[in-house]
């Protein structure tokens, strides 16, 4: 055994391995402390000399300082980005994308006190690749890089066109050339998109010289009258004018013109304005209606002076009982006519406010004079002014009632005018369809009328069965017991 353990003691102390010890100075721990003692000493002798080593870089710091050191470590990481993303692509090591800078970690630059400047160097440049990794990189994350060709110049017009349909953020800009903005236009035209149209548009109206667009949407007719519709919208007039004085649109141009009436508030600026629209060149039937308002706003002007000074003053009664609501100014032929029937009814032909003159200065006809006429007096509750507006004589002399609206539709404006009973039934009995008379007067209680409509018939069962709906023991039950027995009578 002895020999064994001599043999053992032999083969560790003679192989090249080493045993385990506890001994200091064979520890890796002592090792690392030697390690630390010589890179101190290098960092003293490194501040000893620093006059001498100290360099100057192209900014003019010194080269190794903090601001130094950042600098050469972004310039460094912005080269060694690309190397790291084809590294990436390829699949190889992250390590591979580090800065390479073996000629600034060389043995002799150590010895020259550069070493603790260069390890420092290096981990700096380690944190800010990894800072410029997420700068650099999250963006395309959040967004794909196709996203940022919207910002190009290099779509087609048929592709920015496209573009636009889906909602697209697409610059027209690059378009500078005048064939290049007209191929613009027609694939937007092609495109049927009138958004995409007026958008274009907008784009050649700010670019182009109004001669030239002008000339060019004479031959485009679609684009055209989207122009035409957008400068309409927007209100540009004057533009709108240009335009169709190009055209020689002479007719438009002046409908455009009196179109600007509509924003002068001034009456007596707006009479003046229509007064001079009559010379422009309107078709014969526009230059009638023109003149028409002319004449209708001066009309209007006077009553209404007249009309505020009796409603202030209070010398007419009707006024007193019927205040006014609204001015009459600038209101439609149909509303003035209304007004004069209600409070000129009766006045002579010869004064602007009398209805008979609004009716043969603007030819009114008669259907619409007869009903607005008879509204205008139903709601005044004046039955007579009715009657003589329906009553016509005849060549002989002999008088008749007439109604150019049919008796049915005077049936219906007076029972919305809580006409009386009496009232209505004399208007009923006008009615020349049965059916229709038949069901008015049921409808509004006009039994006299269906009583002797039904007598005429001479149908005993809606006589009796209508006998059922009157009162029992008034004078219609009487009237039906009284028809019903003749006709038993006339029967034997």
């Amino acid at each position: 055994m002895s020999r064994v353990r001599a043999d053992e003691e032999e083969y560790w102390h003679s192989s090249k391995f080493r045993a385990f010890t506890f001994d200091d100075e064979d520890d890796e721990l002592s090792q690392l402390k030697e390690s630390k003692r010589a890179v101190n000493s290098l960092r003293d002798i490194v501040d000893d000399d620093d006059d001498d080593l100290e360099r100057v870089s192209w900014s003019g710091e010194p080269v190794g300082s903090i601001s130094w050191s950042i600098k050469e470590t972004a310039s460094g990481s912005t080269s060694s980005l690309d190397g790291r993303d084809s590294s990436l692509q390829k699949g190889s090591s992250s390590y591979a994308a580090l800065p390479k800078q073996a000629s600034s970690y060389s043995l002799s630059s150590l010895f020259k006190g550069e070493g603790f400047l260069c390890a420092t160097q290096l981990c700096l440049s380690l944190a800010a690749l990894t800072d410029t990794g997420v700068k650099n990189y999250a963006p395309e994350l959040r967004r794909p890089k196709a996203e940022y060709k919207d910002y190009s110049s290099d779509w087609s017009p048929k592709d920015t066109v496209r573009r636009m349909q889906r909602g697209k953020v697409c610059s027209l800009e690059r378009f500078r050339s005048l064939q290049d903005k007209l191929v613009l236009l027609d694939e937007a035209v092609a495109g049927h998109d009138g958004n995409v149209i007026t958008a274009v548009l907008i784009f050649l109206k700010r670019t182009l010289r109004r001669e030239i667009l002008f000339r060019e949407l004479e031959v485009r007719q679609v684009a055209l009258c989207h122009l035409i519709h957008f400068l309409r919208e927007t209100g540009e007039q004057k533009f709108l004018l240009d335009l169709l004085r190009f055209l020689d649109r002479t007719e438009e141009v002046a409908l455009s013109q009196y179109r600007e009436h509509l924003n002068i508030q001034d009456v007596e600026k707006r009479r003046e304005f229509l007064k001079g629209c009559i010379g422009l060149p309107f078709s014969a039937e526009d230059t009638s209606h023109i003149q028409d308002h002319y004449t209708l706003l001066e009309r209007q002007i006077i009553i209404e002076a007249n009309d505020r000074h009796l409603e202030m003053a209070g010398q007419s009664e009707l006024f007193r009982k019927y205040p006014r609501k609204a001015s009459i100014l600038n209101m439609p032929l149909v509303t003035t006519l209304f007004y004069s029937c209600f409070y000129h009814y009766t006045e002579a032909e010869g004064m602007f406010s009398s209805p008979t003159n609004l009716k043969k200065t603007f030819k009114i006809p008669d259907k619409q004079y007869v009903l607005t006429a008879l509204a205008a007096r139903a709601k005044l509750r004046a039955w007579g002014d009715v009657d003589a507006l329906l009553t016509t004589k005849n060549w002989l002399g002999y008088t008749k009632k007439k109604a150019p609206i049919g008796f049915h539709r005077v049936v219906e404006i007076l029972q919305r005018n809580n006409a009386p009973v009496q009232v209505l039934q004399e208007y009923v009995r006008l009615v020349e369809d049965v059916e229709t008379r038949l069901n008015l007067a049921t409808k509004y209680k006009c039994h006299d009328v269906v009583i002797e409509t039904y007598r005429d018939l001479k149908d005993r069962i809606q006589l009796t069965a209508y006998k059922c709906k009157v009162e029992r023991g008034s004078a219609e039950e009487e009237k039906i017991n009284s028809i019903l027995n003749n006709m038993v009578r006339n029967a034997y």
